[in-house]
C-alpha cells in the first residue's frame, strides 16, 4: 500500500494522483547511447591501437559509460518508486525519497497559492516544477512533474470547492 493510501483521513478521498515524470531516466539513456557511439565509432577514431590493462581504450570506455547509465538507472528507478503526489479532496499530498524522505501535506485551505513552472523542453515534455505556497511563509517546489498545469488545475478546483467565493452582501 502506498504512503498516500496510509495517511489518508477518514471519508478523504484521492481526487488525482501521479509520479513523476519519465524525463528523469533521461540521464541513463543518455549514458547508454554515449556507451553505444563510443563502442561503434571507436576504432574509426583511431581508439583501436590503445590498450591499457590488456585492452581497447574504447572497449574500457564504452564499459565505464554503461556503468555510469545503471547507476543513473537504478537512481531513477527508486526515485520514480519512491516519490508520490496526490490531490485528494481535503489536502495536497507529496511525497519523495526511499532512505531520505521528504514529505508535504498541506490542508486545501492554508494554501495561499500553487504556481506552475516549465522550461522550453518540459513544455514541449509536458513536465515541469510545481510549488505550493502555504500559510505561514512556506514554499515547496517538486520537481519533475507530469502536466504541472493540469496539477495546478486540479489544486485549484478542490481549493475553490473547499472555500467557495463568499457572495458580497452590499447594502
Amino acid at each position: 500500500m502506498s504512503y498516500i493510501e496510509n495517511t489518508l483521513m477518514s471519508d478523504e478521498k484521492i481526487i488525482f494522483g501521479t509520479k513523476p515524470h519519465w524525463i528523469i531516466f533521461s540521464p541513463s539513456v543518455t549514458w547508454l547511447i554515449a556507451s553505444l557511439l563510443v563502442l561503434v565509432f571507436g576504432p574509426e577514431l583511431g581508439l583501436q591501437s590503445t590498450i591499457i590493462f590488456g585492452h581497447k581504450i574504447y572497449a574500457i570506455a564504452s564499459l565505464l559509460a554503461v556503468c555510469i547509465a545503471v547507476y543513473y538507472a537504478i537512481s531513477a528507478y527508486i526515485a520514480y518508486i519512491s516519490s508520490e503526489y496526490a490531490i485528494t479532496d481535503k489536502r495536497v499530498l507529496i511525497k519523495t525519497g526511499l532512505i531520505q524522505r521528504r514529505s508535504m501535506e498541506v490542508f486545501l485551505s492554508k494554501i495561499e497559492s500553487i504556481s506552475a513552472s516549465q522550461s522550453v523542453v518540459g513544455r514541449i515534455l509536458q513536465y515541469g516544477t510545481i510549488t505550493i505556497s502555504g500559510t505561514g511563509g512556506s514554499k515547496d517546489p517538486f520537481n519533475y512533474i507530469p502536466n504541472p498545469l493540469e496539477f495546478r488545475r486540479k489544486v485549484q478546483e478542490e481549493v475553490e470547492k473547499t472555500n467557495p467565493a463568499q457572495p458580497n452582501n452590499k447594502q
